[in-house]
């Protein structure tokens, strides 16, 4: 068998094992020890989105772990122009170690994980953005020391893939989470469910008054995603109440840190104060995708056997 990365769920039994890998690697590179866990082999990323994040921290990653990387954009392939999913997924299965897919959709995410024969990672689709937050928890955990019981609030797009996999990821780290979005960006009532059931307090509203009392950790994400473009007036509009500034910062409690998974558009989903302020962790985060991931290629390789 071998292990993919599609949802926060592919890791709901070994969340925090990788996050503490992702910290020890981090730890071990920066004394100058090495950290080739992965000498020799060989990571695709198929990009139909781009990414500065994505790219660079998953290109040095499987570098530091001795590995290689080969970057492929829809430029340079035939998936969507007349090869299918099924057969690319064969194809790659037969050259590489593992893919990296940054996908549309997760539908296609879906087939390609189903009929490749080594692991494949989500660099984000749709409907769900595992790697980045799998990197915020490990993140919290390095500033707050553990997960289980923070106060998290995330404000914003409810229904974009950041909010599905918040829900999720704190759902399995036993975290309280909150989403403060207009209604009609409220969240897909499966990930809600999904989040329920690991029995951590859930809350979904359209209040952004008080919403960050008593919050550990508050965050959030761009308004307009990469699809949404067209509609970017008309959310500039329905979420121009919703942006995190000086003021719902303050109810937090003092040792409160903000997150954002760039890039970030100052003004709208928060304020340039704020994202340069003493709460915010956001150069830490963005750092951390580097580390986090290394932890999850390690994790996937060593634990599948697909050879």
């Amino acid at each position: 068998m071998k292990r993919d990365l599609i949802s926060m769920l592919d890791v709901k039994d070994d969340l925090e094992e990788i996050i503490d890998l992702g910290i020890k690697l981090k730890q071990k590179s920066k004394k100058g020890e090495s950290i080739e866990l992965l000498k020799g082999k060989n990571l695709c990323m198929i990009f139909e989105k781009s990414s500065t994040r994505t790219r660079v921290s998953f290109e040095v990653g499987i570098t530091l772990l001795g590995g290689h990387a080969i970057f492929l954009s829809t430029d340079d392939i035939q998936l969507g122009r007349g090869e299918t999913i099924e057969d690319t997924a064969f194809v790659l299965s037969r050259y590489v170690d593992m893919i990296m897919y940054r996908a549309k959709s997760n539908e296609a995410m879906k087939e390609l994980a189903q009929h490749a024969t080594i692991p494949v990672i989500s660099g984000l689709d749709d409907k769900e953005h595992p790697c980045q937050v799998i990197t915020d928890l490990m993140t919290i955990k390095e500033h707050k020391g553990n997960l289980k019981g923070m106060n998290f609030v995330y404000i914003g797009d409810g229904n974009n893939n950041m909010a599905h996999s918040y829900l999720l990821g704190c759902g399995i780290a036993e975290m309280n989470v909150k989403i403060v979005s207009p209604k009609q960006f409220w969240p897909d009532d499966c990930y809600v469910k999904e989040a329920k059931k690991f029995g951590a307090r859930v809350e979904i509203t359209d209040k952004i008054r008080d919403s960050t009392k008593d919050a550990d950790v508050i965050a959030t994400d761009t308004w307009v995603s990469m699809g949404d473009e067209t509609e970017k007036e008309k959310r500039i509009k329905e979420f121009r109440e919703y942006t995190i500034d000086k003021k719902l910062i303050s109810l937090a409690k003092p040792d409160a840190i903000f997150m954002h998974c760039l890039p970030a558009y100052y003004g709208y989903e928060v304020t340039k104060d704020v994202a340069y302020g003493k709460h915010s962790v956001i150069f830490d985060e963005a750092e951390n995708r580097l580390w986090a991931q290394m932890g999850i290629m390690v994790t996937l390789y060593k634990q599948s056997s697909f050879r």
